[in-house]
């Protein structure tokens, strides 16, 4: 763990004078859901989608987040939007711990079913 203290430390000093820093917001973000830290997660997977939102995983990663913190709601919202942005993976999807949460309700259950009605290469 004293390598994730050590890149949250890195990262976030990068951000003080680059704040806008995609690729470091995308990996403070994956450090601090890594450390337990979700809500500082959520906060940077939302300013994410804020600067890229018809990105795809931007949108996926914010699901995540929410779900992590018991925002079903909101987490399947921003599931969908993923998939309307292009997301496709839906196997990565059934096995991402960060979304173990969400896929316990029934409105996840009927839009995975439906996801899997359509044909190969039409999800997005």
């Amino acid at each position: 763990m004293k390598r994730k203290d050590f890149e949250i430390k890195f990262y976030e000093g990068i951000l003080k004078y680059r704040p806008n820093f995609i690729n470091v917001l995308i990996s403070l973000g994956d450090a601090y859901t890594k450390k337990g830290f979700y809500e500082e997660g959520l906060v940077l997977d939302s300013k994410l989608v804020a600067l890229r939102p018809e990105d795809p995983y931007a949108h996926y990663n914010l699901a995540c987040s929410l779900s992590l913190l018991g925002q079903l709601d909101k987490s399947l919202e921003e599931l969908k939007r993923a998939f309307f942005f292009g997301y496709d993976d839906l196997s990565h999807m059934m096995g991402d711990l960060d979304l173990k949460n969400l896929r316990k309700i029934s409105r996840f259950k009927d839009f995975y079913r439906k996801l899997k009605k359509l044909e190969p290469g039409c999800i997005s």
